[in-house]
């Protein structure tokens, strides 16, 4: 019998934090076998209250202090406290199914090297705004190819989200890199691959997440996104996927298109004839997601631009600050994006 933990950072979620632990609660994994910490940034709405209630109404779950507010540090407490064969990360905006916890641990005996086992999110949308950006974000147009998005593989991948990771995980590469306030989960999940684990994501482990439903938000949030990344490449001395250059040069181009084409036609006719082609395709995978509702299309691919421009424009502030400038990570974008 598999002995697991669950581990939830937390600030200010009274509005979602008994959703999450009432899934937690409802699944149907032994209560003997589990434990959860609800590792709290110092909450300054009702999140603790609720908290500790459900504490006292159920012995396997636990409240801690995180007053420093950052999430790897939330993570790695919630960790040490636990003394189990496997740990779980999970978000205050999820809920689970009730098999979650038994397939991500049956999901292990698929193949001895794995050492991460993680599954499918499903969005939920609570108004009009986050139906279309959970929309955008379930396209390989918006998201590239973050699989536990867009539900398109079976089998090993580069990283997962509300991951399950065996205990030798972290007796061999250690814990999250607790200077990262972005990215912490995928730098992670770099070092669990280069210590020789394989990560597997199982159509059969699904969770759902409350998609953020704000245009502000989403933008800072992927501009974080882009801007931390560019630390972790540094940290490690290589770019850790493909895919994260594709936005920066999308920025770049698009940067250096609209300068050039003050000064030559020729510049002109190509940036032109670029941005038509982004936005055709980006149209075309709006449409194949909401089908012929021309106001949808045109939010989702405006979405997709959000997204890309926003990773992008961060990331090219981090070689600006880290790899050109040689500085330190700047105070205003340590701040979550709440």
């Amino acid at each position: 019998m598999t002995k697991v933990s669950i581990t939830i950072p937390c600030l200010n979620e009274e509005k979602y934090i008994s959703k999450c632990l009432d899934s937690i609660i409802g699944c149907d994994y032994p209560k003997d076998l589990l434990k959860v910490f609800v590792v709290d940034g110092m909450s300054s709405d009702n999140t603790r209250s609720i908290v500790s209630r459900y504490a006292a109404d159920f012995p396997f779950i636990y409240l801690l202090n995180n007053k420093a507010s950052v999430t790897p540090i939330a993570l790695n407490a919630g960790i040490k406290a636990a003394q189990v064969d496997v740990y779980f990360i999970l978000g205050a905006h999820a809920e689970i199914y009730p098999d979650f916890i038994q397939n991500s641990v049956e999901a292990f005996k698929i193949d001895e090297r794995i050492g991460c086992t993680g599954g499918i999110i499903e969005q939920v949308n609570e108004d009009a705004a986050s139906e279309i950006i959970a929309t955008a974000m379930s396209s390989p147009f918006g998201v590239g190819n973050a699989h536990f998005r867009t539900g398109t593989k079976e089998g090993f991948v580069d990283t997962v989200a509300f991951g399950a990771y065996k205990k030798e995980v972290f007796e061999k590469v250690g814990y999250f890199d607790e200077e990262l306030v972005r990215n912490q989960d995928d730098e992670f999940n770099f070092r669990v691959i280069k210590g020789g684990f394989k990560i597997y994501l199982s159509q059969k482990i699904r969770s759902k997440y409350y998609v953020r439903a704000s245009y502000a938000k989403l933008y800072r949030q992927y501009f974080q996104y882009g801007y931390w990344k560019v630390f972790v490449n540094k940290k490690h001395g290589a770019v850790t996927s493909g895919r994260q250059l594709i936005p920066p040069l999308f920025v770049a181009g698009f940067i250096l298109g609209v300068a050039g084409s003050l000064f030559s036609p020729e510049i002109n006719l190509l940036w032109g004839a670029a941005m038509c082609l982004y936005v055709l395709s980006a149209c075309l995978f709006a449409a194949r997601m909401v089908g012929f509702n021309f106001r949808k299309i045109i939010k989702v691919a405006a979405t997709f631009f959000i997204l890309h421009f926003s990773y992008g424009s961060g990331y090219l502030k981090g070689v600006l600050n880290f790899v050109v400038l040689k500085k330190k990570p700047e105070k205003k974008h340590k701040s979550l994006s709440r």
